[in-house]
């Protein structure tokens, strides 16, 4: 069974930095396409970040450009989200799916749409 379980979320002022993981199982992270979303309150889910070892190819949103950084740890078998001078609008839940196909259809699908998804982490920025 293909599962993704997202951690790391918790509350931070603005400035400052978190990281978070999405631990895969069923599947290897280096063969599928993984990518973050968040959803706000109130506002629509959109896609933060994706990467793709498969294909060679990462995807940022460009608001995160430059402050967040997408990577994959091979030997934990996860896809971690390293988020640095964080803001008050990154505040969400922040949920990773997965797909083996790429970063256009994982960015662009409803998370429905895709192999698998997780159950999300709050990450909430403070003034």
């Amino acid at each position: 069974e293909v599962q993704v379980v997202e951690s790391g979320g918790g509350l931070v002022q603005a400035g400052g930095s978190l990281r978070l993981s999405c631990a895969a199982s069923g599947f290897t992270v280096e063969d599928y396409a993984i990518g973050w979303f968040r959803q706000a309150p109130g506002k629509e889910r959109e896609g933060v970040s994706c990467i793709d070892k498969k294909n060679g190819g990462t995807y940022y949103l460009d608001s995160v450009k430059g402050r967040f950084t997408i990577s994959t740890d091979n030997a934990k078998n996860t896809v971690d989200l390293q988020m640095n001078s964080l803001k008050l609008e990154d505040t969400g839940v922040y949920f990773c799916a997965a797909d083996p196909s790429d970063c256009t259809v994982v960015v662009t699908s409803t998370l429905s749409y895709l192999e698998v998804w997780g159950q999300g982490t709050l990450v909430s920025v403070s003034s």
